[in-house]
């Protein structure tokens, strides 16, 4: 019972903050601007709706997507991306087999990240 209080609660704050009238002004202004730059309107409409629909269910970012999205900024796709995002003390602690099944974990999560930035690249964010 205490969830729904709180999420009318925090409903009913969006609603006094005119958070729904500014995200219309950003949609539109991201509608323009990507007709302007030349690119899928609906794409930024999409990526707009799922920034909104993660702050709404109060997700927090991604930290590790945060980590790969410095990285490909500041130098770009790397050969050796895998190994500079590798916690080196939590993996010398594993055992060969270990070690593999994280390996392999890690750049499952880095290609997601990776096609994730492309889209907001791509969306122009």
């Amino acid at each position: 019972m205490e969830d729904i209080k709180n999420l009318a609660h925090a409903a009913k704050q969006r609603l006094k903050n005119n958070f729904w009238e500014e995200c219309k002004k950003n949609f539109d202004a991201g509608a323009i601007q990507a007709k302007v730059l030349g690119l899928n309107e609906a794409k930024v409409r999409k990526t707009m709706q799922t920034r909104v629909r993660s702050e709404i269910q109060g997700e927090k970012q991604d930290g590790f997507y945060l980590k790969v999205k410095a990285l490909l900024d500041s130098e770009g796709e790397v050969s050796d991306a895998i190994g500079r995002l590798t916690d080196k003390e939590y993996y010398e602690t594993l055992s060969y087999e270990e070690k593999q099944r994280y390996n392999l974990t890690l750049s499952a999560k880095y290609l997601r990240a990776l096609e994730r930035y492309r889209k907001e690249k791509e969306a122009g964010f």
